[in-house]
């Protein structure tokens, strides 16, 4: 199996994706810089102890800032070789990145650019990608193919995405030796079904099913819906809402993937389930699931939203072999689990 060094691993994609590689036998160096991560009492990310705990593996940790490039390289050779990179490190709020631009830009983009010199310097040229179905801006037509033009993107999360692609498309172009796997994910929900790893927001959360939650479980009093006058049925936004284990075996179709020779130059892949559910669905079906009322008030819209977004998915099923299995159900089942075992997130692990 390759050795696979994972950035941005103590988060809630990668770690959730971390359970699937160590599962199917592969080694993986994990670097986090613990901005979005509560550190454990065994110097490692909590979330990544619970994965060895779920997993009966050890995970190699190093805390590192791929904004730090010196450190990165020191860490990438001194553990290395790798056969592969899975790059998840990236901040991810839509809201936020629209008020604090220059962070985004920042963190996201200099750091892969970081990340794309030390892979080159230490001989390790193929890498997959957490990418997002924002590159695609507002659909021009639905279901979204791979082929949708990107770049028109409505938010700056979405542009650093677009502009990490972009930057890997051109390495691989100067460099035939390069392989880039992008996976466009939709919107990523719900936890392990053990119950002990799942999203754990710093702060009030940016993102649904989160917030639905914290709502569920009492730590909020109400849910906020940005705009109920989107032409779409109930009004709502609706999006894709894809399980994070079904992700998650997606990142190892994509490095089994990246591993054959018959892949040459960059490919994107999108990763959803091709239906959407707006929020006042994901509503319903949450308090289906948890037996627990989510009292909501009406907001005004967000900018940087889109009215309706949901993936064609038919690629992946037919170059991965891949296709998500879970259901709506199963993602608010699932994130129930975790936030009513978890009502704190990793903060009170301790005591668990």
């Amino acid at each position: 199996m390759p050795k696979v060094f994972i950035t941005g691993g103590a988060g809630y994609v990668g770690s959730h994706c971390i359970v699937e590689f160590l599962n199917s036998g592969y080694d993986v160096v994990v670097v986090d810089n613990m901005v979005n991560a509560v550190m454990g009492e065994q110097g490692k990310p909590t979330s990544l102890e619970r994965v060895e705990k779920l997993t009966g593996k050890t995970i190699v940790f190093l805390e590192v800032d791929l904004l730090n490039e010196a450190k990165l390289k020191e860490v990438f050779a001194a553990n290395g070789p790798f056969d592969c990179v899975v790059h998840f490190a990236a901040l991810k709020s839509v809201g936020e990145s629209c008020k604090i631009p220059l962070r985004y830009y920042s963190n996201n983009i200099s750091g892969s650019i970081n990340l794309l010199n030390v892979m080159a310097e230490c001989g390790c040229k193929s890498i997959v990608f957490s990418s997002s179905a924002t590159v695609y801006g507002d659909p021009q037509k639905l279901p979204v193919t791979e082929e949708h033009p990107t770049g028109n993107c409505t938010n700056t999360y979405g542009k650093t995405k677009y502009m990490m692609e972009e930057m890997m498309h051109d390495v691989c172009v100067a460099d035939p030796e390069w392989k880039a796997i992008m996976l466009r994910y939709f919107n990523p929900v719900g936890a392990h079904p053990s119950g002990d790893i799942g999203e754990d927001p710093r702060g009030i959360p940016n993102n649904l099913m989160p917030y639905v939650s914290q709502v569920a479980v009492g730590a909020r009093a109400k849910l906020s819906v940005f705009g109920n006058d989107y032409n779409t049925p109930d009004g709502t936004g609706v999006r894709d809402y894809i399980h994070v284990m079904d992700l998650a075996t997606g990142h190892v179709a994509a490095v089994k993937k990246i591993s054959a020779p018959e892949l040459k130059g960059w490919k994107p892949y999108n990763l959803g389930t091709g239906n959407g559910n707006s929020v006042l669905e994901v509503v319903q079906a949450f308090e289906a699931a948890s037996g627990k009322k989510v009292p909501y008030e009406i907001a005004p819209r967000r900018a940087g939203d889109i009215a309706v977004t949901y993936a064609d998915c038919s690629l992946a099923a037919k170059e991965l072999g891949w296709k998500a299995e879970k259901s709506l159900a199963d993602m608010c089942s699932d994130c129930w689990r975790w936030q009513s075992k978890n009502p704190q997130g990793f903060q009170k692990s301790s005591n668990l």
